[in-house]
């Protein structure tokens, strides 16, 4: 009896240290696919804030938690059963669209960089009367589809990095990027978006300290705000870059990695920080191909799309004014509050 209970417990033992490693290697596949996906995070916590920029703040929470809910639907009831599918049966077509997630961010990265080199700022909207759950909900609706696309790419990038992995464990290390990315994506954009508040109540304290620390904060936001636009937008440039640069190399062109290869090499074998400085080398080169092939897809996409009726730039123009609408503004109005 006591035999078969040391031998019971011994096959315990045995799966408990199953149990972990797999557990373990979920981890190591999670932590390595969401680092590749990175970039195109950095850039989802950027674009976020943007949706409910100029909101009632007390409307700010609850339209993030929707846009939440949004995401995580999209990632684990679309995006994660239509990948699966696809590296089990056409796994050969995942470069492919992988390459088309990364000309999409090089796209998006060089028509920010163009706006910026422009000086384009949306119209000044006026303030309007009537606001309503309408249009909130057509901004929730519109930053859940641009979140669908940036979703995409972090789970395709996602998939590539455990390509090799078995189809369950595939399925399991996905469901944890997606919950662990949607979660720091949205919490991340809830703190920003409430950071004034915060800075607003410190400010109305009695110790001077934290006065001191919350008019900063008010003061230092369109700043933060600045700051982690810029980044998200060298960010997409780099990843996009950098897929259009791997898949082009997996798909027999080796010409511009081995190029970025030779450029790299030399600083590879300075003590300390060479493998910092390569990594570094490889990333500027992935932007600056990022930018140029972002540059050639805009120079041929915005003719096509100021030809079409419902051209991207209407669809830009109509989602800042529903934006607007809810923070109480609408174009071609005056420039103050009729009289009551």
């Amino acid at each position: 009896m006591s035999g078969g209970l040391v031998a019971l417990l011994d096959d315990v033992a045995a799966l408990a240290r199953i149990a972990a490693a797999s557990v373990d290697d979920v981890a190591a596949g999670a932590a390595k696919a969401g680092a590749k996906a990175a970039g195109v995070v950095i850039d989802d916590a950027a674009v976020t804030p943007q949706y409910v920029s100029g909101a009632d703040p007390s409307r700010e929470l609850p339209m993030i938690k929707k846009i939440f809910w949004g995401s995580l639907r999209n990632k684990l009831l679309v995006i994660l059963p239509a990948l699966l599918l696809i590296s089990a049966f056409l796994p050969g077509i995942i470069p492919f669209i992988l390459m088309a997630g990364g000309t999409y961010l090089c796209y998006e990265g060089a028509e920010k960089v163009w706006h910026k080199l422009r000086g384009h700022h949306e119209a000044a909207k006026s303030p309007a009367v009537d606001r309503g759950p309408l249009a909130e909900a057509k901004v929730i609706k519109g930053a859940i589809t641009t979140d669908f696309i940036l979703s995409c790419e972090i789970m395709v990038i996602s998939m590539n990095e455990v390509a090799t992995e078995s189809l369950l464990s595939r399925a399991i290390i996905l469901i944890v990027v997606a919950l662990a990315i949607t979660v720091l994506v949205y919490g991340a954009v809830g703190l920003i978006v409430k950071m004034d508040d915060i800075g607003l109540h410190l400010a109305t304290q009695d110790s001077a300290g934290a006065r001191r620390f919350g008019e900063a904060l008010v003061r230092g936001m369109p700043a933060v705000l600045a700051a982690i636009t810029f980044v998200g937008t060298i960010a997409m440039l780099w990843v996009g870059g950098h897929i259009m640069l791997q898949g082009s190399y997996d798909l027999g062109w080796h010409a511009p990695y081995d190029l970025v290869h030779v450029l790299e090499t030399p600083f590879a074998s300075i003590p300390a920080v060479g493998g910092f400085l390569a990594w570094l080398v490889n990333t500027l080169c992935s932007a600056i191909l990022g930018i140029i092939w972002g540059s050639v897809v805009m120079a041929i996409v915005h003719p096509l799309l100021k030809a079409l009726p419902m051209g991207k730039a209407k669809d830009r123009h109509e989602e800042g004014d529903l934006r607007a609408e809810i923070a109480g503004y609408r174009p071609g109005k005056d420039t103050v509050d009729p009289a009551p």
